[in-house]
């Protein structure tokens, strides 16, 4: 019968979600009562092999594999995906000694596996099994087997994989997580792997990546007049000037809502200096913070600017919202 001709029925499609649901859960939950020395031996082998983690699996196994593999290498350990069957047409050769070799089966029967077992046991790496197979081939030529098997699928005819691939998924992630909690793997490292992401913007963007320096820094002496400070503020742009002694250390800093504040006050600004109407002790930070602890500091404090200074004092940088939103660091 033509799939299509048959009339949908609302109902029974949510009836079988909620069975997909309920099945792959039970799925997940029987997995944790079944984990021992097969995944403790994996995740060791994983720790101390001096190669890589090499992941193989055929179909919907080798479609969770290459997640697995992903997933292993953004977390700190070195992962890729090899095609069995393009193992057996020189693709092999990708695979040295040391390596672990993580091989995906729900089965542990996949003839294009079974061929090269003998192969890589001759290469001499350690041989993971992630399979529901306890009896397979696959099993029987692992170093360490990972028992992946589930009651039942959640296909209503049982047969395409569902339940299994999600728990082979799952047992990916805990692999993943496991190996970085023992690696130590913290967010930097993270970051470092991922480069061009938000995460990776906020841990590897420090203050002197976006700071203005040298030309671009508004400053001014103590002695500096009402005008010239206004003229350092309108020429640099940023919105405030930093008062600094001779020697470069910050006394203080001026700012756009300063300039407001005084003028609502019908204050005379004619005979004023900078030391005179500067703010004291303003909000400043190390070039070596990282950009987006500036924008918290900023956020905190509700200001729009901060000053860098070297652990002297002096005045080194300046940066603003607007430098932190065109990095898109907030």
């Amino acid at each position: 019968m033509n799939p299509t001709s048959q009339a949908f029925d609302p109902q029974r499609a949510l009836q079988l979600a909620e069975d997909t649901f309920r099945i792959e859960a039970q799925a997940l939950l029987a997995l944790r009562a079944r984990q021992g020395d097969g995944f403790t031996g994996a995740v060791r082998a994983m720790l101390d092999g001096r190669g890589r983690v090499i992941v193989m699996g055929m179909g919907k196994s080798g479609h969770v594999g290459r997640k697995i593999a992903a997933t292993l290498a953004s977390t700190g350990t070195p992962a890729f995906f090899v095609h069995p069957a393009e193992a057996s047409h020189g693709d092999l050769g990708m695979v040295m000694a040391g390596d672990v070799v993580l091989a995906v089966s729900n089965s542990g029967e996949s003839d294009e596996l079974a061929t090269i077992l003998p192969a890589l046991r001759r290469l001499g790496v350690t041989l993971v099994a992630m399979t529901g197979g306890a009896d397979s081939t696959l099993a029987r030529h692992a170093d360490h087997v990972i028992d992946s098997a589930v009651a039942q699928e959640a296909c209503p005819l049982n047969l395409a994989p569902t339940a299994s691939t999600t728990a082979q998924m799952a047992l990916g992630d805990a692999l993943a997580v496991a190996l970085l909690d023992a690696r130590g793997f913290r967010e930097e490292d993270f970051a470092r792997s991922h480069p061009g992401g938000s995460l990776g913007r906020k841990l590897l963007v420090h203050v002197r990546d976006l700071m203005r320096t040298g030309a671009e820094l508004p400053r001014v002496g103590p002695r500096a007049s009402f005008i010239e400070m206004l003229g350092e503020m309108t020429g640099k742009g940023l919105g405030f000037t930093a008062v600094c002694a001779d020697d470069g250390r910050v006394l203080g800093i001026f700012t756009d809502g300063d300039l407001r504040r005084l003028i609502e006050r019908g204050a005379e600004l004619r005979g004023l200096h900078a030391e005179d109407v500067m703010h004291r002790s303003p909000k400043c930070v190390s070039p070596d913070a990282l950009a987006v602890d500036a924008a918290d500091l900023m956020e905190a404090h509700r200001i729009t600017s901060v000053l860098a200074v070297d652990a002297d004092g002096r005045l080194v940088g300046a940066l603003n919202s607007n430098d932190l939103m065109r990095a898109k660091v907030i």
